[in-house]
């Protein structure tokens, strides 16, 4: 309907499927002139230009050839959103309810010879069958509760005896492909046929008496010669022929396919695939289709999103509660990418599972239909009934799903549902605990809590369990909005979102900032996405991660975690072959317990390489070069090493590295190459006696305006106020909660999470920073300088004021928030600092080097603030 322009204008008072989680939307003044008619605009999720939840109808006229006379007739509709009801020249055939798999309806019978009228109802609302009302399947969040039809819909015609569906199972260590296929007889009586098999130039051929009505038979075909087999290094397909012909008539009714060679199992607590360990290095796809507001039906969209995938160095995705159409699979079958389908359901917050609700026989049901339709594509490797299950019996309801499966069908692996439960019965165990921030967490996390290093793993936790484990959803890394991406949406979605965020940027005196508050947050994100990759890298035998995500989510309040944005395009800051070297089929890794060190200090550490190619490296050294910004190389080396095999922990050597050499504050990359593969990682490096500043007797540092920091500045000197963390007024800034890592999610659905932060935005040629190096954005020498800070609220004192460095802001609130900024007082000059340089200054190697960078900077001739502020509009501090 939204694409022909139909439907209800958005008001105040739309029922959305998914319900307004954040109520501050209807009473925050700032939202009050986007609540008004004709301007209204959700923050929460993109906008479509109209909404409709209810029946639709659709009245079709067709006309039957005569030559359809005596045969079955079927209405197939591919992809239907939701239930649908279907009227023949006004009698009532019946109503499908299928959100992940067409909806076909048996007319034979029911059309004769002539014209006739189809007359279909489509119902996109919530009824008895609840899967969850933030269930990608028809959420608000991604790709709506749209209404209506799409990709192919038709009338076909096949003979009495035909081939309703069909199950091939292929057995790659026997070189067999056995075909189960489903044969409908309509005749009265027995029909005597002859099921044909061809694949490729090889063909077998069987004879049956099929009784009335549907049958199962069976038939197999042994390849000659070797074959080739389906995996992410070689999508080897084969075309399969099937067909059946009817011995009295002498009609044929042929069914083609394509298929694969591969099997996935489990082995000692891995993932095997065709024998060979597998590692699963995914993303979610959630029904993201801000053009269409529908999914794609066509493979080159698909294949679009997969390459995106395949560039960023990924060979899986999950689809997150939801079952993509035909061309999905079509696609993945093509590119090697390993699918994992979900059932259509996220059965929390509006429902449950387990509790005897329609929505248990419907996930049944559901999960037939798809196995049933897309059960014989090679790229079909894993199911689970889908997110995040609520519900008392809710795992007594799982086992007996997966035990059915399991039992059933062993050509994928099987789980429980995504995040949880981690049931016995389950092939491999989606868990949310191994990743670097979780919910809740704020800034506990590793990331946020501990400092940097990259020795830490999974491998304690994933332990306590006998199966293979997935990360859930891992990352959740913001950036800002990128608003430039805006002209792409001229679909049936809006930004409106958007739209909120830049006005109120521009409100904000900030609008020319847009650009570089993207680019360094996006820094940050990278960075963040890291850490959270090379972590599950690092772990032994770990099954692998699922990333939310390579793309944005653009709803649940607008989560912009993606390096790619939600037309899966990239946004400037991080090219695909810099993310393929810590996101491939082979990292070299290192851990060290420290990024930050002294130059009295030595780096002690290993390399190491996760590597899951197609075949074992035959290559038997790493080089490693330790080199400055500029290239000057500090230190380098050769590690000798047996071939690398397949798995990951793999040792490559030991690495010492003094750093005596290093005589001024420098960051410094290690960069470690395996034959085509290389990563690097930044160590900071400072001298360890830090020196006096010349004159620094002149500067008066204090941790508050007192009346002695205030008769200091009216008397011309120079004051550096260092504010103690947490005792900036929240009028000031003190809510902010900062923190070093990028906002998780984001701040609307996690109810104001910490962090409430995109790190830092700085001039690294400002003279105040000319000791304490680096670039415009976070990296980890910052970690110490965010994690004992407070973020100011600039325009509290004064909207003209422009910071050294600036902390980037949520983009629901934008305000100019400020690390260090300098201003003129009377006759006096004021640097104040957000960060604290008072506690544990004694363990704090970067504090230290900043400081002294501050106190070299307020002490010489550069130091010349240029906006005068009163000191009464310093008294918010």
């Amino acid at each position: 309907m939204t694409s022909n322009g139909l439907g209800e204008d958005i008001s105040i008072n739309t029922d959305w499927t998914s319900g307004i989680s954040d109520s501050s939307y209807f009473f925050k003044q700032k939202y009050a002139k986007y609540r008004r008619k004709g301007n209204i605009k959700i923050p929460f999720w993109l906008q479509p230009m109209k909404y409709y939840k209810g029946k639709a109808w659709y009245k079709k006229e067709v006309i039957i050839p005569s030559d359809w006379k005596g045969k079955d007739i079927l209405f197939f509709l591919e992809r239907c959103h939701w239930e649908t009801r279907l009227w023949v020249d006004g009698e009532e055939i019946g109503m499908q309810n299928a959100l992940g798999a067409p909806h076909r309806y048996d007319l034979t019978g029911k059309l004769s010879t002539g014209k006739h009228v189809l007359v279909l109802c489509v119902d996109n609302r919530i009824k008895n069958i609840d899967p969850g009302n933030s269930s990608h399947s028809l959420a608000d969040h991604t790709q709506g509760n749209w209404n209506g039809v799409v990709g192919d819909m038709f009338l076909e015609v096949r003979p009495k005896v035909n081939i309703s569906s069909v199950k091939v199972m292929p057995e790659r260590l026997h070189k067999k492909v056995n075909v189960l296929a489903y044969l409908m007889n309509r005749n009265n009586k027995d029909a005597n046929v002859v099921l044909e098999i061809v694949v490729g130039n090889e063909k077998a051929w069987q004879q049956y008496t099929l009784k009335p009505g549907e049958n199962q038979v069976m038939v197999s075909l042994t390849m000659k010669g070797n074959i080739k087999c389906w995996d992410e290094f070689s999508p080897f397909l084969y075309d399969l022929k099937l067909s059946v012909k009817d011995n009295k008539t002498g009609e044929i009714n042929v069914y083609i396919d394509r298929f694969g060679f591969r099997d996935i199992k489990i082995v000692d607590r891995k993932l095997m695939i065709n024998d060979r360990q597998l590692f699963l290095r995914g993303t979610l796809e959630c029904a993201v289709f801000p053009k269409t507001g529908f999914p794609a039906t066509d493979v080159k969209s698909w294949k679009k999103i997969y390459t995106a995938c395949r560039r960023h160095g990924l060979n899986h995705v999950r689809f997150h509660s939801w079952c993509p159409p035909k061309a999905a699979f079509v696609a993945a079958d093509e590119l090697g990418i390993y699918l994992e389908i979900e059932c259509s359901s996220w059965a929390n917050l509006s429902t449950t599972i387990g509790d005897g609700s329609d929505l248990d026989y419907f996930i049944w049901e559901e999960s037939k239909r798809i196995v049933r339709e897309f059960g014989n594509h090679p790229s079909f490797c894993m199911m689970m009934y889908g997110n995040e299950p609520a519900g008392k019996r809710c795992s007594a309801y799982l086992s007996n799903f997966i035990s059915f499966w399991k039992e059933c069908d062993g050509r994928r692996l099987y789980c429980s549902g995504a995040g949880w439960p981690n049931l016995l019965i389950n092939d491999f165990l989606s868990d949310p605990t191994p990743r670097i921030q979780g919910w809740k967490q704020g800034l506990n996390s590793i990331i946020n809590s501990q400092p940097p290093s990259t020795d830490y793993d999974w491998s304690e936790y994933i332990g306590r369990f006998q199966q293979p484990m997935v990360s859930h959803e891992i990352g959740q890394w913001c950036v800002y909005p990128n608003f430039k991406e805006m002209a792409k949406y001229d679909g049936v979605m809006r930004p409106r979102n958007f739209e909120i965020f830049q006005e109120t940027l521009a409100e904000n005196g900030m609008a020319h900032l847009a650009d570089s508050f993207l680019l360094a947050s996006g820094k940050l994100q990278a960075l963040c996405y890291k850490a959270d990759i090379e972590a599950a890298l690092r772990t032994k035998d770990f099954g692998g991660f699922q990333l939310l995500g390579l793309s944005d989510f653009p709803g649940q309040g607008t989560a912009l975690v993606g390096v790619l944005d939600a037309f899966w395009e990239e946004k400037g800051y991080i090219r695909p072959e810099e993310y393929r070297r810590f996101c491939n089929s082979t990292v070299p890794l290192l851990r060290l317990p420290k990024l930050i060190y002294t130059n009295q200090e030595t780096v002690k550490g290993s390399l190491e390489v996760a590597h899951f190619g197609a075949a074992p490296l035959e290559v038997t050294s790493t080089a490693w070069t330790l080199k400055t910004k500029e290239g000057k190389t500090i230190a380098s080396g050769k590690l000798a090493h047996q071939p690398i095999g397949i798995g990951n922990c793999i040792p490559l050597g030991q690495l010492e590295i003094p750093l005596d050499k290093v005589d001024v504050p420098s960051c410094l990359t290690l960069e470690a190459t395996l034959g085509d593969y290389a990563n690097s990682w930044h160590i900071w490096v400072y001298p360890a006696a830090v020196q006096k500043v010349a004159d620094e007797a002149q500067l008066l540092m204090t941790d508050r305006l007192d009346t002695k920091a205030l008769q200091r500045l009216q008397e011309g000197g120079n004051v550096l106020l260092s504010l103690r963390k947490g005792s900036l007024p929240a009028e000031a800034g003190g809510e902010v909660e900062i923190g070093f890592s990028s906002i998780f999610w984001n701040t609307s659905w996690t109810l104001g999470q910490a962090p409430h932060t995109l790190g830092i935005l700085c001039n690294p040629a400002h003279p105040a920073l000319s000791e304490f190096p680096t670039e415009y954005y976070s990296d980890y020498q910052w970690w110490d300088a965010m994690s004992y800070s407070s973020a100011i609220e600039t325009a509290k004192i004064d909207k003209n004021l422009k910071p050294i460095v600036r902390v980037i802001d949520d983009w629901f609130t934008n305000r100019p928030l400020a690390l260090l900024f300098e201003v003129k007082v009377g006759k006096g000059k004021l640097l104040v600092s957000g960060v604290d340089f008072w506690q544990n200054m004694d363990k704090r190697v970067e504090a230290k080097q900043l400081l002294y960078s501050l106190k070299k900077y307020m002490c010489s001739d550069n130091f010349k603030p240029i906006l005068n502020v009163c000191p009464q509009s310093l008294l918010v501090l």
